[in-house]
């Protein structure tokens, strides 16, 4: 079925039929659109200001910020945070401006084309490019997965006392979640996303108010210093942190999940939908960025002022807290929202696991069942590590995977890059000069980060 034809039947609009000039930037025709069950599903102001237009597009942006903030965050800002105090919140406060760029990128892919990251590199690129970048972001999402699934059951151990093992297996449940949101409408799944993102946030102020931080140290910690590149160890936590801030899921999920509004077919409607949706992903990956930046300030402020400088397990984190801060309110609310950010990340794994594999292989499968493959993928070695190793192999997995995240994010970024700067693809649509120039500075720092840090551990 046609974009096309799914816009009509919706009478919601969509991206309009593929012009004949543009269409010889493509190697294939589009076809179904990202999500085609929720394509174009979600009314949005047609006339008015421009905040009555601006409410019907929040909510994907949203729901990309729960990528910035997952478990696997969390491990990456604490051990920053416990080891080096306040020093890499200038990483987390240059890894957010990275993401704006990129997720604005997306927005102009999936509104302007009509096609997400996946569908567009598989209709640009022969199957001998497109097959392997498919296969980079499976790996990426099962990297994300394993994250979400030791930060879920090490939340459910920290609240509840369920032993790790028993809870890893739990998590292959969430699955049931998921599919009771989606029957009821996409506007469920995003304000489920955002009231646990809203609970996430008060926990932290709390316990930030509770951690009294120096704020003089915190400005400070928000100006780049060299040593991020030149200490090994603070390198590898700053690529950590940049693998879980940019994430290369985020991209195909964003350029799908602005689809779900019924913009309108005229190129007029589409600027202003790619405005809309870029001040939506704006406002949300700055929650995000508050967000991240208080884990890491109160990592500083607790463990590395009483000289722990070596906390990196999510438990371990939990039992200082209580008498770092002498309350035992603190680790409770840290658990509350370390579960609810397992239970967010759930939903966007699976998203964009569906989009990944629709838009590269035009393979659909039922949700619950590309759930549960993504989720055994994780569960095996999530499983092994807690078994073998306990809280402190899971930590150090939870990092890992981050790390793996930051050396994939180059197989997603540039194909990003080179696509919504070409105008034969791209027509009228095309991203701004100044905005290519900046994202393919942020393309390559990645790539220098990552040719660095590969090396250091191979000379280590």
């Amino acid at each position: 079925m046609d974009s096309r034809t799914v816009a009509s039947s919706t009478g919601s609009g969509g991206p309009p039929a593929e012009p004949g000039p543009e269409a010889g930037g493509w190697r294939a025709a589009r076809g179904e659109p990202s999500l085609a069950n929720v394509f174009g599903s979600v009314a949005v102001a047609r006339g008015g200001s421009f905040w009555r237009k601006l409410v019907g597009f929040l909510g994907p942006g949203y729901l990309v910020a729960v990528g910035y903030m997952d478990p696997g965050n969390w491990a990456t800002s604490l051990a920053g945070g416990s080891r080096f105090g306040y020093a890499l919140l200038s990483v987390a406060l240059i890894s957010n401006v990275m993401a704006v760029v990129l997720q604005a990128l997306c927005t102009r892919l999936g509104v302007g084309t009509g096609r997400d990251l996946a569908q567009a590199c598989r209709d640009a690129y022969p199957a001998w490019m497109s097959l392997p970048l498919w296969l980079l972001a499976e790996v990426a999402i099962s990297a994300t997965d394993l994250a979400e699934v030791i930060g879920t059951a090490i939340g459910l151990n920290l609240l509840f006392g369920i032993p790790l093992q028993i809870g890893v297996l739990i998590t292959a449940a969430d699955v049931f979640i998921i599919l009771a949101l989606q029957a009821l409408g996409f506007r469920w799944v995003e304000a489920f996303v955002v009231a646990l993102l809203g609970i996430i946030a008060a926990c932290f102020a709390v316990q930030i108010v509770m951690a009294d931080p120096d704020w003089g140290a915190v400005a400070r910690g928000f100006v780049p210093t060299w040593r991020i590149v030149s200490d090994h160890d603070m390198l590898y936590l700053a690529l950590g942190i940049v693998g879980a801030t940019v994430m290369p899921h985020n991209l195909y999920l964003h350029s799908g999940l602005v689809q779900t509004r019924g913009y309108g077919d005229s190129d007029e409607a589409r600027h202003e939908a790619i405005t809309l949706s870029t001040v939506d992903s704006t406002i949300a990956l700055c929650l995000a960025l508050t967000i991240n930046a208080s884990i890491l300030i109160l990592a500083a402020a607790t463990f590395h002022k009483a000289g722990r400088v070596d906390v990196a397990e999510l438990d371990r984190a939990h039992a200082f807290l209580a008498p770092l801060l002498g309350s035992a309110l603190a680790p409770t609310l840290f658990g509350i929202a370390l579960l609810c950010c397992g239970l967010n990340s759930t939903l966007t794994a699976t998203l964009s696991g569906q989009i990944v594999m629709e838009g590269f292989l035009h393979l659909k499968i039922a949700p619950w069942l590309r759930r549960l493959v993504t989720r055994v993928i994780a569960i095996v070695p999530a499983a092994l590590v807690t078994i073998w190793y306990g809280e402190r192999g899971a930590g150090q997995l939870l990092i890992f995977s981050q790390v793996v995240l930051g050396l994939q994010l180059p197989f997603a970024v540039v194909p990003l890059v080179a696509i919504t700067a070409s105008r034969a693809k791209m027509g009228r649509f095309v991203a701004p000069r100044v905005v290519t120039v900046a994202a393919a500075v942020i393309a390559a720092i990645i790539i220098v980060l990552n040719i660095k840090l590969v090396y250091d551990v191979l000379a280590a």
